[in-house]
């Protein structure tokens, strides 16, 4: 299927490739991956053959690929305005901080406000909770989310790797309390 044929993000009218390129080898800060040139000829590769999708998160290779990607759109910004950057909270960057992850409000701000840093844009296109955090309400990390959005931070927000059952409580009670619904 060809990268420029693209289809809706979610319940949004958002389009995205087919195809999302997944960042988490750009970096060697794991002692494997690849090194920074050669990240930023597979992005520009992507793109090139119209895909426009990008996934990161604040963990990847210790923070160095959401840089590695910030970097290459900040030499180029038409191609920050071309692309979707997708980026995901919840790990711990920091250890012996027990607030320094998780999808609660002093976790979530201070994680999208690094990611922000790393990646030099003002806004990220879809933030997603990389996991189900078992020890945060579900209602604080909506209402977190929408104010991320409200905010102009964050333009949709999503889960990752979380149980279908803790979804369908976040989307009904973003859709009860009329904050951003899961895209």
């Amino acid at each position: 299927m060809p990268l420029n044929h693209y289809a809706t993000l979610g319940r949004s009218g958002l389009r995205v490739s087919p195809f999302c390129l997944g960042t988490m080898t750009f970096g060697m800060d794991w002692g494997w991956g690849c090194e920074p040139d050669e990240a930023r000829r597979i992005i520009d590769a992507f793109m090139d053959r119209g895909g426009n999708f990008l996934d990161t998160a604040n963990i990847y290779t210790k923070g160095h690929s959401e840089a590695i990607i910030g970097e290459h759109f900040a030499a180029s910004p038409a191609k920050r305005d071309r692309a979707v950057i997708a980026t995901k909270f919840l790990g711990n960057l920091f250890p012996g901080d027990p607030n320094a992850g998780g999808a609660h409000r002093k976790g979530i701000i201070a994680a999208l406000e690094h990611s922000l840093r790393r990646l030099r844009t003002d806004y990220i296109d879809l933030y997603w909770m990389h996991w189900q955090d078992a020890l945060t309400p579900i209602d604080e990390t909506m209402r977190t989310l929408d104010d991320l959005v409200r905010a102009g931070k964050v333009r949709y927000i999503g889960f990752s790797d979380t149980p279908a059952w803790k979804v369908a409580q976040a989307q009904t009670l973003a859709e009860f309390k009329h904050w951003t619904p899961l895209c």
